[in-house]
């Protein structure tokens, strides 16, 4: 845990409870959580935990050097409660449709119930064409009250009670009125957050700390530096590879020069041409040369 900005014990003890109390308000508003709040106005213990983060926040004695730690928690904590704020909008128009669909319906049940117990002539086909959109067991029961003989038979009579309940549930949406009170009080608890948190926070300098898409990127670059330092290493390693190959073939074709060459060896006529017999016979010749001018060709003699 980061202690920048601590400056004794006692504000040690307060960052780490305040990131408790941020983390509790979290879950307390986090629709997938087991304890959530139900009733802003009735939840003391909520409203308590959130005056603790915001006078954190606006009695903290350096502002220049508040905890980055409780500055992230608390800025996580109003964005979580803004994208749940925007989330219960949407289910609150959603159930809106949803109400405004089912009192149409009802007027339309209510029509189509009309029709049957007067047995009109169409009626059986306008208890097909509403298979789209009641039920099969509403559908059944207004067959029931079509074909029945006596509307005071059981059977009939338990129909009507039926597609009356049916009707009257429809036009009071008790479902939807308990679920749309549920997330409006959920989104004052969120709009409290929001306003009690988020202006604390801007009396606060922004801690000079990286966001995740900062972090991400931080160590993209690290691992593309890294590749880049491992692929010179590799060049070098290959260059001094490469190298030693080369003064390797190199020795081993000196090695394979003087091994496979050997120093020329005087012909047998150079051999002869240098011997003392042929410098003997090369004074005579010269001696003849002189006595029986003129001479023939070096090399030549008469028969």
């Amino acid at each position: 845990m980061s202690r920048t900005g601590i400056v004794n014990v006692r504000m040690v003890i307060t960052e780490e409870k305040i990131l408790s109390n941020i983390d509790k308000v979290q879950k307390l508003i986090n629709p997938k959580s087991k304890k959530q709040i139900v009733q802003l106005e009735e939840d003391t213990y909520f409203k308590d935990l959130v005056e603790s983060i915001k006078t954190y926040l606006n009695e903290y004695p350096k502002k220049k050097n508040f905890p980055s730690s409780v500055y992230r928690a608390a800025y996580g904590l109003v964005e979580f409660a803004t994208n749940q704020f925007e989330e219960n909008t949407k289910k609150i128009e959603e159930l809106i449709r949803q109400r405004e669909e089912n009192i149409a319906l009802a007027g339309k049940l209510k029509d189509l119930l009309e029709n049957v117990v007067n047995k009109e002539k169409d009626w059986k086909d306008q208890v097909k064409e509403a298979e789209d959109d009641f039920p099969e067991d509403i559908i059944e029961t207004l067959n029931i009250i079509g074909k029945a003989k006596s509307d005071k038979s059981q059977n009939y009579q338990d129909a009507m009670k039926l597609v009356h309940a049916r009707i009257n549930n429809l036009e009071s949406n008790l479902h939807i009125e308990i679920d749309m009170e549920r997330i409006e009080d959920r989104s004052k608890a969120l709009s409290y957050i929001g306003i009690e948190v988020a202006d604390a926070l801007k009396t606060i300098p922004t801690p000079m700390v990286l966001t995740e898409e900062a972090v991400e990127q931080e160590e993209v670059k690290q691992e593309v530096k890294e590749t880049v330092k491992a692929n010179v290493e590799l060049a070098k390693e290959e260059k001094v590879v490469n190298q030693e190959k080369e003064q390797v073939k190199e020795q081993a074709k000196e090695e394979y020069i003087a091994e496979t060459t050997f120093e020329e060896k005087p012909s047998l006529w150079q051999r002869i041409k240098n011997s003392k017999f042929v410098k003997t016979i090369k004074f005579i010749m010269k001696i003849r040369v002189v006595l029986d001018y003129p001479a023939l060709p070096e090399g030549k003699s008469e028969n």
